[in-house]
């Protein structure tokens, strides 16, 4: 069973121009040790669907459950002790931080016992920071180990999923590098499972066992890193991947997919891609596909996954290798 398992979650919430469907019916599991990459442009429900996932945002149908509990939204009262074991890293580490408090002091919080002391020593050490630095101030520290800041206070409270929201964004390409390195670690040693959340395919590729692809609220495809990677089965995991940049400077857009992520307050007919895909035919533009099963254990909503579609040469986007 999933440590952490969201299912058909739908998230709602008021806009400028009306009320809004950040999450359209998403489905995503967790288990313990493994890292689940969502990724999508930004504006497509990633960071919403986060959020939810810890209850900080309520869902307005659909199920959400860690560790075979439900997870409601929070309120203002303490946060539920079985829900303590599911933690959130937020995008910049240094606005979770208190500036007026030592970075020990802050990993210690959500630890109970006499050997607090050595425990926060240990967690610094465990992300790769000296044991002596739980003495200084956050903003002492750079944002990469700001962000090891963030996780050994996530990890102080014995998670069994972290769920992390663009934890990368604001780091150089060097701290980003390193970190997806302990992120690996840290699921394999000490088997915590982790959703994170990124617009960067290529980090995803080096940390995630799976991934599900996010675009205006609904998961479009789902599969494990490699055959996602070569060979895509949705024609929007595809353009992600050609738009991954390579050594030889390409890794643009293609030109066959055009425009902007559409307004989620007027989703297009049919297919929510079907506008911007090089791909699509009539039934695209009225009917919307379901995610469904594919051979390998992967899914994909597409209708040219269908045996009645056109034929498609998918997973031939530039810089698959």
């Amino acid at each position: 069973m999933s440590a952490l398992e969201l299912r058909d979650v739908v998230v709602d919430y008021e806009g400028r121009g009306g009320r809004v469907r950040a999450v359209a019916g998403a489905t995503v599991s967790v288990e313990a040790g493994r890292i689940v990459g969502l990724v999508g442009e930004s504006g497509c429900g990633k960071s919403t669907l986060a959020r939810a996932a810890v209850g900080l945002v309520p869902a307005a149908s659909g199920t959400i459950a860690f560790e075979g509990r439900e997870v409601r939204p929070l309120t203002r009262r303490a946060r539920p002790a079985d829900l303590v074991r599911l933690q959130l890293v937020f995008q910049n580490p240094y606005s979770s931080l208190n500036p007026r408090r030592t970075a020990g002091s802050q990993v210690g919080d959500g630890i109970r016992s006499r050997a607090r002391s050595a425990r926060v020593r240990e967690l610094f050490e465990i992300v790769g920071l000296a044991s002596a630095a739980a003495s200084r101030y956050p903003h002492e520290f750079s944002g990469g180990q700001r962000q090891r800041i963030a996780i050994a206070r996530a990890l102080a409270a014995d998670p069994s999923v972290i769920v992390l929201d663009e934890p990368l964004a604001s780091l150089d390409a060097s701290a980003q590098a390193q970190f997806a390195n302990l992120l690996t670690s840290l699921a394999r040693e000490l088997g915590v499972g982790m959703l994170l959340i990124s617009h960067d395919l290529a980090i995803v590729r080096h940390v995630a066992d799976e991934v599900s692809v996010m675009y205006l609220g609904r998961i479009v495809e789902r599969a494990e890193t490699l055959p996602l990677w070569t060979q895509p089965a949705h024609p929007y995991s595809e353009a992600l991947i050609a738009a991954v940049p390579r050594p030889d400077g390409e890794g643009v857009l293609p030109h066959s997919l055009p425009g902007e992520v559409p307004d989620p307050t007027n989703p297009p007919s049919g297919c929510r891609f079907h506008p911007r895909c090089p791909y699509a035919f009539e039934r695209c533009r009225v009917e919307d596909p379901a995610l469904v099963p594919l051979a390998g254990g992967r899914s994909a909503a597409c209708w040219l996954q269908q045996q009645d579609a056109p034929p498609a040469n998918l997973g031939q986007a530039r810089g698959v290798k």
